[in-house]
């Protein structure tokens, strides 16, 4: 067994849905976590960010677990490590803070004892491990994805995002847990919902792959998932109605929630009145919410190949000003 001295990844964000694509659209985003592994003597873990609070500092870390799942599979032992992890990501607002702990954790590992396991299988384990492909992929492929996941085997295709498409959050200040939020799911939908997302969703992926931004305000419709969950997050049903009206190319909950994501179009001057909106939106039902303005991100996981002599932080802060 080949075991590397320092194994370092950058993982992106992502968003999950995109309305209809109900566990099957996925798209990465331009906010990242950093993970750093190491074999060590004693098992301990170094987390920086604000983001990190709360995250478990012993083996309970799903970093860790992850990590010992990747050496089973390998069959290869390494059972002590030294984790360091940096994030941008709000934990449980519905932009991927999960699977980008899974994906980072997965190719950290992998990394680390050489790259035996493929993409593919790195994919397969992901999606197992999260229970759907589409925040997963996103992470690991980069761009957005479109998935298939059968319980034991994932496949994605991969589209290049538009260059004139930009992304806008409104990330309200209170977390959703992914289980609470499909509680609220019905167990069966009607042939009409099933059809009607069926045709939505088609219709958004052969929008988004044609440069079709003038189809993609009603292809991002959804009648499986967000009409159920519009009673967590106040002020959504409102803004999945009417951001359209305020520059917004589409718009949808962003994978469980209770983030919301607004697509638009760089090219058109109008990124301030939507922020207004939304926030404002949002304040109307005395919520205080944060808005990132953000791109889709065409590069998936990152794995650094140089630079790993510079301190964990060191490297981060050369990337980004924290």
């Amino acid at each position: 067994m080949t075991v590397l001295k320092t194994a370092r990844v950058r993982v992106p964000a992502s968003t999950a849905n995109l309305g209809p694509g109900f566990d099957t659209l996925g798209m990465a985003l331009s906010l990242y976590a950093w993970i750093e592994m190491k074999e060590a003597e004693q098992t301990a873990f170094h987390l920086y960010g604000n983001e990190m609070n709360g995250v478990p500092q012993d083996k309970t870390n799903l970093i860790f677990k992850v990590a010992q799942m990747v050496f089973r599979e390998a069959g290869v032992s390494v059972p002590e490590l030294d984790i360091s992890m940096y994030s941008d990501i709000p934990l449980t607002r519905g932009l991927g803070s999960s699977a980008s702990a899974i994906v980072g954790a997965l190719v950290a590992a992998n990394t680390l004892i050489g790259s035996p396991l493929p993409d593919s299988k790195l994919f397969d384990m992901a999606s197992a491990i999260e229970k759907h492909p589409d925040n997963v992929g996103a992470s690991l492929f980069g761009g957005i994805i479109t998935a298939m996941w059968d319980g034991e085997n994932a496949r994605h295709l991969r589209l290049e995002p538009d260059a004139n498409l930009e992304v806008m959050v409104v990330i309200p200040d209170f977390q959703l847990s992914t289980s609470k939020a499909r509680e609220v799911l019905p167990a069966h939908v009607s042939l009409k919902d099933a059809v009607y997302n069926i045709s939505h969703a088609s219709m958004l992926v052969a929008a988004l792959a044609s440069g079709r931004t003038d189809l993609i305000a009603e292809a991002m419709r959804d009648q499986l998932h967000q009409p159920y969950r519009a009673a967590l997050v106040p002020g959504m049903t409102e803004i999945l109605q009417d951001a359209h009206h305020y520059g917004a190319l589409g718009v949808a909950l962003s994978g469980a929630g209770p983030t919301l994501l607004a697509l638009t179009d760089q090219r058109v001057n109008r990124k301030a009145e939507l922020e207004q909106y939304l926030t404002d939106t949002m304040n109307k039902e005395g919520i205080t919410a944060s808005v990132l303005k953000l791109r889709p991100e065409s590069e998936g996981v990152k794995v650094y190949t140089e630079g790993n002599t510079l301190p964990f932080m060191d490297m981060i802060k050369g990337e980004l000003t924290i």
